[in-house]
């Protein structure tokens, strides 16, 4: 009764795959049929089926036997059938090409351009890069009367965005004020994201007030663009001093508005705001209160965020914590890697205890890991700062033994002997 509510109470430009999304992997064929019997009759049973099978049980070879079988027992499609045919073929690898040929031989049938229709084929073009003929399927959709909606304007603003054609994609948003069609959140996103990979973090905020001022309330993905911005942005600033500080608190103040409007941030969030600023402002207080919240609110980091996080304590010569988060690597099945211990040696070097590096290389032999020249190059550098060239020299020993001298020292040598000779 859940799904049929939502079915028969659909919110303007929202997809049904959109809102019933929630109950992928949650459903299967019985309940599918369950929901069946309660739509309507036999024809709406047939389109729903279909339906069905693309958003939520997301079988598209059985949906595709549905529609052979259809045409076996001469059951006539129509515009609801063609749009779901045409995304199970995108689904299925098909080319957009194909797709166009499958609606030319059903408006053959009697199917009518839609607007469901048209939405279909431009993202199958859209998705292949093919904007210019997406925008023709659209040009065709309007004369025909039907005018588009959101979700074709989000569709071929995403592909322009894409090829990094910002211009195009605000050319779009431009048109949809002028026709008055009401931008989402997603047309928002699709915006902020594109200029966030342009380092523009101030028209970011700008389309973030301005979404907010519309009504619209930013989602996790919002302020992922936001973070992504500042850090963007802070990578090609490090030069100016002055600025770092500044964009580090205004990175975390929209954190912190993000989670006073109850949104619940994603590991995407967490992964772009450690790496963007807190790793890089070296604040160790800040990353450890970040990490807390993450294994509070039980999201599970990616090696990529543990790699961060670990960086981030090992540059500050946090060993302890660093430890702590190879213990939580392994909480999730993810063993240590050369890098792992690579940042695990720069950090008990920091943290005072080069003679405790030895019984790391021994940790790494027995979980097979064999060191690499940045292993012995942190080990050998760690030696140095403290006086002790004696274990330095056996260690650069050992880099030249097993073959890991680093490539720019190898460089050097060969420009040497091109002197010499």
């Amino acid at each position: 009764m859940e799904i049929v509510g939502k079915a028969k109470s659909l919110p303007e430009n929202v997809t049904l795959g959109e809102v019933l999304g929630e109950f992928e992997g949650r459903v299967g064929q019985k309940d599918c049929e369950e929901v069946l019997g309660l739509l309507g009759n036999e024809e709406d049973m047939t389109e729903s089926f279909l339906h069905l099978f693309d958003c939520i049980a997301q079988w598209y070879d059985d949906a595709w036997e549905v529609y052979e079988s259809m045409e076996t027992n001469s059951v006539q499609p129509d515009h609801v059938t063609s749009s779901i045919m045409i995304t199970i073929m995108r689904k299925l690898g098909k080319s957009a090409k194909e797709a166009w040929e499958l609606f030319e031989k059903m408006n053959k049938e009697g199917v009518k351009w839609s607007l469901e229709v048209a939405g279909a084929l431009i993202k199958s073009f859209c998705e292949e890069g093919l904007k210019k003929e997406a925008l023709i399927i659209r040009l065709e959709m309007e004369k025909s009367g039907i005018s588009s909606n959101a979700i074709v304007y989000n569709t071929l603003m995403h592909a322009y965005c894409k090829s990094n054609q910002i211009e195009e994609a605000e050319g779009l948003f431009a048109e949809m004020k002028k026709k008055r069609i009401a931008p989402t959140s997603a047309t928002y996103n699709i915006l902020m994201d594109a200029y966030s990979r342009r380092l523009q973090s101030d028209v970011v905020e700008k389309l973030l007030q301005e979404m907010e001022d519309a009504g619209l309330e930013p989602n996790v993905k919002s302020y992922t663009c936001l973070f992504s911005a500042y850090g963007r942005l802070k990578k090609m600033t490090l030069i100016h001093a002055y600025s770092i500080s500044e964009w580090h608190d205004k990175a975390y103040t929209a954190f912190e508005n993000m989670q006073r409007e109850g949104i619940k941030p994603s590991i995407e969030t967490y992964t772009a705001l450690l790496d963007a600023f807190i790793r890089r402002a070296g604040d160790t207080q800040t990353l450890m209160k970040i990490w807390k919240m993450m294994i509070r609110d039980k999201i599970e980091g990616t090696r990529v965020t543990f790699n961060i996080i670990l960086d981030g304590f090992a540059k500050q010569g946090c060993y302890v914590d660093g430890r702590d988060v190879i213990c939580e690597f392994g909480k999730l099945g993810l063993q240590p890697t050369v890098m792992t211990y690579n940042m695990l040696i720069n950090a008990y070097a920091r943290g005072g205890q080069e003679s405790r590096l030895p019984q790391l290389l021994k940790e790494m032999e027995a979980l097979n890991l064999k060191p690499d020249s940045i292993t012995y190059s942190t080990m050998i550098y760690a030696f140095i700062r403290v006086w002790d060239f004696k274990r330095a020299f056996y260690f650069h020993k050992q880099m030249v033994k097993n073959r890991q001298v680093p490539d720019a020292i190898l460089d050097v040598k060969a420009a040497i002997k091109i002197q010499e000779g």
